[in-house]
C-alpha cells in the first residue's frame, strides 16, 4: 500500500491517534523547553495507552548523574541526546520488556532544548531524537535531528517544539518506509520562518537503503534549511558543530567532476590563507560547496529536478579525497558569508575563481536589494572575509585582480577592497591547469576518449572508471592503482 502524506490531520489528531494505539507505548525525556512535546500527547486525551514516564532533568548535577558527564561539556548537543536515548531506552526494555513486550513497540522520545533567554540574546535551537521498534521485540530503529528555533518569543519556540516532537513520533511509526514523506511530514502544522532543520539521521534495518546524504540534500531542496553539511565518511553534521569559532575556507564547484584544477585552487588557496597573520592554523575548516543550482544541468530553471544518482557520485568523489561537503541553497557568495557568520567570528576564506569575481561586481545581480551592490558588499565585505582569486586563461592571457576591468564607477570600491586586504590573487598556481575546462573534461569522459585521466586527480579517474560514473563510455573494467 502506497505511504501518502496526509496534511489534514492536526498535532492533537496524531498524538490522539498514537495514544489509541495500543501497541505503541514509551518514555519522554526533555530538557530545556518546558515538557511540550509530552504535554501534547497528555492534552489529546487517551494518554495512558502510550506513556510509560515523563521526566526533565533540568538541573545540571541531576542531568549528568542520569546521564553521565559528557566528553562535551554542553547541554544542548548531540552527545547529551545520544546518552538519553541510550538511557531511557534501557530502561524501557529493562522495566517492561517481560510484562508487555510481546505485545508493544516501544519508543524512548528524548530532547535538549535552549529557548530564548529573558533578554533575548541567545538563539533558540535544540536536538531531539527518537528510538523505536516498529515491531515487537524487533530491534531499534533511531531518528535525530537538529533544529532552530526562529520564532522571537520563549513561549512559541516551547510550543513549536512541541508540534515537531509530535510530527517527529507519528512519523517513526506511520511513514518510516518514504523517507520523503517522513520529511515533508515533519512541517505539518508549522512554517519555514518558525523553524529550521538543518540535520537529520536516520539509522536501523528499516533505514538500511536511506542515503542521510539525500536527507541532507532534500532538506536544503525542500527550504527546511538554508544549508546542510556532512563529513568524508558520509556522516550528517550540524553545521554549528563542527563550524562553531572555527575558521573556515570554503570553495565553490560544480565538481562534475573533480579534476586538477579544483585541488590547486583548493590547495593553493588554503596554503595562502593560513599565512594570513590573525589565522590559527590549528582552527581552520574547510568546506567545499555545492549549491543546489550547482546540481543541476548549466543552464536550467528553477524547476528542474536534482539527478540524484549524479549528486551522490560528485559527493564520493570529494569524500574520497578527505573533503568535507556542504550543501547550500545560497546563489549569491553574499549571503554565504552571511550565515557562516552566525556560526563564527573568526576570519573566513572565500576561494573562487576569476569568472566569479566578475559575477560578484556584476551588478545586475543585486536588483532585489534595495542598496544594491552596496548592501551586498557591506554584508560580504564588513565580515572578516577574504577573497582568493585563481585567475583564468582567455585568448591566450591570463586574467587575474590585476587585469581586472570595472565600470568607472566600481573602480575606486574595488581598490578599496584591495587596499585593505580583502581580495588578493592565488599566485602560486599549476599554469598548465588553465588550459582545462571542467566541461571539456565531462565530454572526454563520456566519449571514451583517452587521455582524460591526466586532467584529474588519480583517485578521481579510479573511481570513475571503476563505478562508470559520469557516462563513462571506456567498459566497466575496474581499475587499480
Amino acid at each position: 500500500m502506497d505511504i501518502i502524506h496526509n496534511k489534514d490531520i492536526g498535532t492533537k489528531q496524531k498524538a490522539l491517534a498514537i495514544n489509541l494505539d495500543p501497541a505503541i507505548y514509551g518514555s519522554f525525556a526533555e530538557i530545556g523547553a518546558g515538557q511540550d512535546v509530552a504535554a501534547n500527547f497528555f492534552k489529546a486525551g487517551a494518554s495512558s495507552g502510550t506513556i510509560a514516564k515523563t521526566m526533565s532533568a533540568y538541573d545540571m548535577i541531576f542531568s549528568d548523574a542520569i546521564y553521565g558527564t559528557q566528553q562535551v561539556k554542553r547541554y544542548v548537543s548531540e552527545q547529551r541526546l545520544a546518552a538519553m536515548l541510550d538511557k531511557e531506552y534501557e530502561l524501557l526494555i529493562e522495566r517492561l520488556a517481560e510484562q508487555r513486550g510481546a505485545s508493544s513497540t516501544f519508543f524512548a522520545f528524548s530532547g535538549t532544548f535552549s529557548t530564548l533567554n529573558y533578554h533575548k540574546t541567545n538563539e533558540g535551537h535544540g536536538w531531539m531524537g527518537v528510538r523505536f521498534q516498529l515491531t515487537p521485540n524487533g530491534p531499534s530503529h533511531n531518528v535525530i535531528l537538529h533544529v532552530k528555533l526562529l520564532d522571537n518569543d520563549n513561549n512559541l519556540q516551547q510550543q513549536a517544539v512541541g508540534i515537531l516532537g509530535v510530527n517527529l513520533i507519528y512519523a517513526c511509526f506511520n511513514y518510516h518506509a518514504k523517507p520523503n514523506v517522513f520529511l515533508l511530514s515533519l512541517m505539518d502544522d508549522l512554517s519555514k520562518d518558525r523553524i529550521q532543520i538543518d540535520m537529520i539521521h536516520f539509522d536501523g534495518p528499516e533505514f538500511s537503503k536511506v542515503d542521510n546524504r539525500l536527507m541532507s540534500l532534500y532538506l536544503v531542496k525542500y527550504g527546511f534549511s538554508d544549508a546542510a553539511v556532512f563529513g568524508p565518511s558520509g556522516k550528517n553534521l550540524q553545521p554549528s558543530e563542527v563550524l562553531y569559532k572555527k575558521h573556515i575556507v570554503v570553495i565553490r564547484g560544480r565538481y562534475r567532476p573533480v579534476i586538477n584544477v579544483h585541488l590547486d585552487m583548493l590547495n593553493n588557496g588554503v596554503k595562502q590563507f593560513l599565512q594570513e597573520p590573525d589565522i590559527d592554523t590549528k582552527n581552520v575548516v574547510v568546506l567545499t560547496e555545492l549549491t543546489l543550482q550547482s546540481l543541476k544541468e548549466r543552464d536550467a530553471d528553477e524547476s528542474a529536478e536534482i539527478d540524484e544518482k549524479d549528486f551522490l557520485d560528485r559527493v564520493d568523489i570529494l569524500s574520497s579525497l578527505g573533503q568535507m561537503v556542504m550543501i547550500s541553497n545560497f546563489h549569491e557568495y553574499y549571503k554565504l558569508v552571511a550565515y557562516l557568520s552566525k556560526i563564527t567570528k573568526l576570519k573566513m576564506g572565500v576561494v573562487l575563481g576569476y569568472p566569479n569575481l566578475e559575477y560578484i561586481f556584476t551588478e545586475e545581480h543585486y536588483k532585489n536589494l534595495e542598496g544594491g551592490i552596496l548592501e551586498s558588499f557591506a554584508t560580504l565585505f564588513s565580515r572578516k572575509v577574504k577573497l582568493f582569486i585563481y585567475p583564468t586563461l582567455r585568448d591566450g592571457v591570463i586574467y587575474n585582480c590585476e587585469k581586472f576591468t570595472l565600470p568607472p564607477h566600481l573602480i575606486d570600491l574595488y581598490e578599496y577592497l584591495l587596499a585593505n586586504n580583502k581580495i588578493e590573487d592565488i599566485t602560486n598556481y599549476q599554469e598548465t591547469n588553465l588550459n582545462v575546462q571542467t566541461d571539456r573534461v565531462l565530454q572526454l569522459i563520456k566519449e571514451g576518449t583517452t587521455g582524460w585521466e591526466e586532467y584529474v586527480p588519480v583517485e578521481v579517474a579510479t573511481i570513475i572508471k571503476n563505478r562508470s560514473l559520469f557516462g563513462y563510455a571506456g567498459g566497466n573494467r575496474p581499475v587499480t592503482q
